[in-house]
């Protein structure tokens, strides 16, 4: 998915408008739609200001880097992870690999 389809789903899924997408991004209603259909692309101003308003990062809103499949509030619980103590962490991770085992077992039940 190409950014400006990343902004069009984005935005559908907050149910805003692209008015009320570019109220809330200081970025013109006209660039908006330009940036939706592909027809330009935003600038790192631009970016910024858009991942801002859909709370998340320039690397998911561009699909690069490591953390581009994740919001900033999925970045900043894996940091939240990293400074816990080891204990800690093993006790989550175990935890995590349990519902991840149980779902993917459900799934595969019901398939």
């Amino acid at each position: 998915m190409d950014t400006g389809k990343i902004i069009e789903s984005l935005r559908k899924k907050l149910n805003w408008s692209q008015s009320e997408l570019s109220d809330k991004t200081n970025v013109s209603l006209v660039m908006t739609g330009k940036y939706e259909r592909g027809e330009a692309m935003p600038s790192i101003e631009a970016d910024k200001s858009i991942a801002n308003a859909f709370n998340v990062s320039l690397d998911y809103l561009r699909e690069e880097g490591v953390n581009a499949s994740f919001d900033k509030k999925t970045v900043q619980r894996l940091k939240d992870i990293q400074s816990l103590d080891s204990d800690k962490q093993k006790m989550l991770f175990k935890l995590i690999d349990t519902v991840i085992r149980d779902t993917k077992a459900k799934s595969a039940y019901n398939s």
